[in-house]
């Protein structure tokens, strides 16, 4: 460097080199990249540290901070650490010596704190100089023998102290506690795991190296969170063992609580990794205030010293198995871990397989205890040779005394020791023993070595006495045989990897913790639909516009004649007008009084006990607005057979009209147009129906028409929008309540009037009990002439004939509001032209209570069916209980009604199999309740 005229200090032109931009950058960011890379971001796979973290425990060791040592003051420590080995900023190291105290941060802790360390809310730890700490238990093994040469040292920053290129760890930190970290161009993210299952499959990789990783999942089956959870699936561990890379879904424990009566909550005892509690409350206070979650009543932090506990309380028609599926969907109650097992291998960033990573621990430990050996080996010989001079001295100790006597100084006396020759014998096995060669042995006689003059002149008198003589023969001894030990370490691999067998489950012992996270079979979220368990459910509709579901099973049958229990809790003077059976997941179509059509599962309607009132409609569809829903269609439940399905509309009317059920496979929130409705009409029913069966509708006049599906009857109409064409004709003041699907069966009017006289006459002979009921003496006339009409009826129809309508035959319930009804035949319902004025359902009796029809529906054998009154009564009653007669007749008693009650609907129930029937010797006239030992929940009329 020489100055220059116009710049002093300037090099001279000649020295100056053109250096492209491109290639100045590239060398610099390189180099800048490295460095962070291997002095930052990456752990080492020896030991699981970075150097921050290496040099934190370091630094406590060094300053004897250790586990059997009082606390210290976390701000001394990290002034050792700034001051010597990280010349950084106070708050990193501070940070990082924190995180090694949080016990929700890491599965072993490497620093004992006292204070405030922070907490899983994601508060900020108190200020250094108000918490102390020093080094936990488990940190002595990541620290032992770190004086005996076992890893490398290099010079701090400023080269003033030395500080460890790695630790010796005596377990695998890196998998135990796991990393977290971003380079430049790189990122790793390993989760920790649990010790003892670690510790075990390094002890079966160290029994046979050759183990598959299928193996080694059977003693790691997955990653061990401090804060526990659940891992949903395998799938994902397996990736991230096998190639380092995958991703695990971590789900909070939760458990549903009745934590008083009718009122249910989601308990909360264990969340994700790394997921902040208080953070993950206020996300779902907000999905609550936004109504993305509904169903949340309260939200509320119990947690204490005892254990976490977030309490989520369900409001009353919730269930809180779909508010949990939701909180999983849409918070960090369930969050994925993406596995990125990254670390520096030899200085270099490897990403390592679950194998590879305890393949190069094993290899690191058997390193560490080979340079151990021989730095103990060392030891042991210079202490040997020691001993061998002490053995020497006091053989000849007259001697010895009297040259020490004769030298002027301590040098000379050594000198002389040195310069005399003194018998072998007596050493010679000792050196053979030990593998001294330190010592010279010419014609018997030996050389003391410098080391040996001066342990002689450091001998105290002490030593001579016969007693001491003895210990430092035992001590010789014992130095032989660790010499021995550490020469077959040194020279045998088996050996080693015993010494590591050993020293792992020593580790065990202290680090090893029962196992936090859960691992699930189940992989993948689940939708909400498969948290409900499979039912069937009555649904109640009021006219005030209230909905619920009610288990099915909480009415059981009585006889004919009971009088039932309370199904609906009403209000003022709400009356129920619509009620159904469905299976929770059947989808269910709702059509409006304005014509709209909307669509729900029955899991998503309210539940609630029998006297609720359940919950408004217009809530539960928001875009109801002022309509009433005046149909309701149960939707088949295996949804590959609606494609082959029509619906069929009916209006009070008499219109009817046909669409495609694919039509309405897409109905938004906000309803869809389903028909076109003159002002005043209104849909009564909505069933569906395929091609060639009959529509049969009924009137509340007792008027009812039947008449065959097809395109010139019914034609199939594409748009929605349309009113349809006449159903029936109605008289005044009438109108159609009951619309039914029936099979369509090709019989002559002469076989169906024989097939009736014939099936009539063998129900009689079948059904050999007398009525008893004063109310129903009328019909002993009645089944007098059908007897007498079935067998002048026998020769009209083959047997075979009559087996094959028999099979075919659909029979028709008809409930008078007066409570009374009766069973007919299909066959006594003619197949008609769609339009005209229809034919009579049934005749009134002056002495029987009722002047309308208030159900024409189809049932089944076996089953049953369910009336509901104005005043919220039900009954259940089978079907078998009722009656067959011809469609004229009025019927048999079913509900016995209070003053001024009438039945408003009747629908048909599924028998599960498990409801349980009134005993058949009771009178059909008893009060009977259906509630089993409920307080109000059965009224008696």
């Amino acid at each position: 460097m020489t100055d220059t005229p116009d710049h002093p200090g300037s090099p001279e032109p000649s020295a100056l080199l053109p250096v492209t931009i491109e290639e100045e950058m590239r060398s610099s960011y390189l180099a800048y990249a490295m460095s962070v890379i291997v002095s930052r971001a990456l752990p080492d796979v020896r030991d699981g540290l970075k150097p921050v973290h290496r040099r934190i425990l370091y630094a406590m060791h060094e300053s004897g901070f250790t586990h059997d040592k009082p606390y210290r003051k976390s701000a001394r420590a990290v002034g050792e650490v700034m001051g010597k080995y990280h010349p950084h900023g106070d708050s990193s190291i501070y940070d990082a010596m924190v995180r090694m105290a949080q016990s929700w941060s890491m599965r072993v802790r490497l620093i004992d704190g006292q204070g405030n360390f922070g907490s899983v809310d994601g508060d900020s730890p108190a200020a250094m100089r108000y918490t102390e700490a020093r080094l936990a238990r488990a940190s002595t093994f990541l620290l032992e023998d770190i004086d005996r040469d076992t890893v490398d040292f290099q010079p701090n920053y400023d080269e003033s102290e030395q500080e460890p290129t790695v630790l010796p760890a005596a377990f695998p930190n890196l998998l135990i506690n796991g990393a977290t970290g971003i380079a430049v161009g790189m990122a790793t993210n390993i989760p920790p795991h649990n010790p003892a299952e670690v510790i075990d499959a390094t002890l079966a990789l160290i029994t046979n190296p050759a183990m598959e990783l299928e193996e080694l999942m059977t003693y790691i089956p997955g990653p061990d969170f401090p804060t526990g959870g659940i891992i949903l699936g395998r799938s994902g561990i397996r990736n991230a063992f096998a190639t380092g890379r995958g991703a695990v879904i971590i789900r909070a424990r939760a458990e549903i609580e009745e934590i008083r009566k009718d009122r249910k909550a989601i308990i909360i005892t264990e969340i994700p990794y790394q997921v902040n509690k208080a953070t993950l409350q206020e996300r779902i206070a907000e999905l609550v205030r936004n109504k993305q979650v509904e169903g949340v009543a309260d939200i509320r932090d119990e947690s204490d010293r005892s254990g976490m506990r977030v309490v989520i309380e369900v409001k009353r028609d919730a269930t809180p198995e779909v508010v949990l599926n939701q909180l999983y969907r849409f918070t960090q109650l369930q969050t994925s871990f993406g596995v990125n097992m990254l670390a520096l291998d030899g200085g270099q960033p490897r990403l390592m397989g679950l194998k590879d990573v305890l393949t190069a621990f094993i290899a690191f430990r058997e390193e560490v205890i080979l340079r151990r050996s021989r730095f103990e080996l060392n030891k042991a010989r210079d202490r040997g040779h020691i001993l061998v001079g002490l053995v020497i001295a006091v053989a000849n100790i007259d001697a010895v005394i009297a040259l020490i006597r004769g030298a002027p100084d301590a040098a000379a006396a050594r000198a002389a020791l040195m310069e005399a020759r003194w018998d072998a014998s007596e050493v010679a096995p000792l050196l053979e023993l030990i593998h001294d060669d330190g010592n010279q042995i010419v014609d018997g006689k030996v050389w003391l070595t410098e080391a040996q003059a001066r342990g002689i002149l450091e001998l105290r008198l002490q030593r001579l006495t016969g007693l001491e003589r003895e210990r430092i023969q035992k001590e010789l001894s014992d130095v032989a045989i660790r010499i021995n030990e550490l020469l077959e370490i040194i020279g045998s691999h088996v050996r080693r990897m015993e010494v590591l067998h050993d020293e792992l489950m020593l580790a065990r012992a202290e680090v090893a913790t029962p196992r936090a996270t859960e691992i699930s079979d189940y992989a993948g979220d689940q939708d909400d639909e498969s948290l409900i368990e499979p039912g069937q459910m009555v649904v109640t509709i009021t006219r005030d516009g209230f909905i619920k579901r009610t288990p099915l099973d909480v009415f059981r049958a009585q006889n004919r004649g009971g009088r039932g229990r309370t199904g609906a809790g009403t209000r003022g003077d709400d009356i129920v007008v619509r009620s159904f059976n469905a299976h929770t997941h059947q989808w269910v179509m709702f059509f409006s009084s304005g014509g709209k059509a909307y669509r729900e599962k029955v899991w998503r309607l309210p539940e609630a006990s029998p006297t609720a009132k359940g919950r408004a409609l217009v809530n539960l569809l928001p875009d109801l607005g002022t309509d009433t829903i005046t149909a309701v269609l149960p939707l088949p439940h295996d949804e590959e057979l609606w494609e082959a399905l029509h619906l069929v509309f009916a209006t009070a009317s008499g219109g009817v009209r046909r669409n495609r059920l694919s039509d309405f496979r897409n109905i938004r929130v906000s309803g869809l147009i389903a028909m076109k409705l003159d002002e005043g009409d209104s849909l009564i029913g909505v069933a569906t129906c395929r091609e060639g069966q009959d529509v049969f509708l009924a009137t509340r006049n007792a008027r009812c028409i039947r008449f065959q599906i097809t395109d010139e009857t019914v034609r199939v109409f594409a748009g929605r929008g349309s009113s349809g064409v006449r159903g029936i004709k109605l008289g005044k003041n009438d109108r159609v309540i009951s619309l039914s699907v029936l099979n369509h069966v090709e019989a002559s009017v002469e076989e169906r009037s024989a097939y009736l006289r014939m099936a009539n006459a063998k129900r009689r002979a079948e059904n050999a009990a007398e009525l008893t009921d004063e109310e129903d003496a009328d019909l002993v006339v009645q089944d007098k002439e059908e007897e007498e009409e079935g067998s002048q009826s026998l020769n009209l129809l083959t047997p075979e004939r009559f087996a094959e309508l028999e099979e075919a035959e659909e029979i028709l319930l008809t409930v008078s509001d007066g409570g009374f009804g009766r069973r007919s035949s299909a066959y006594d319902y003619r197949v008609s032209g769609r339009g005209g004025q229809g034919f009579t359902n049934m005749t009134f009796s002056a002495n029987k209570r009722g002047s309308e029809v208030a159900a024409t529906l189809q049932v089944l054998n076996g089953t049953d069916v369910m009336l509901v009154t104005d005043a919220g009564r039900l009954i259940r009653v089978p079907v078998d209980q009722v009656r067959v007669m011809a469609r004229q007749a009025s019927g048999v008693t079913l509900f016995r009604l209070n003053e001024n009650e009438r039945v408003t609907s009747v629908f048909p129930v599924i028998d599960d199999g498990n409801e349980e029937s009134e005993s058949s010797d009771e009178a059909s006239s008893a009060p009977v309740s259906s509630a089993p030992d409920s307080d109000a929940a059965g009224q008696e009329g």
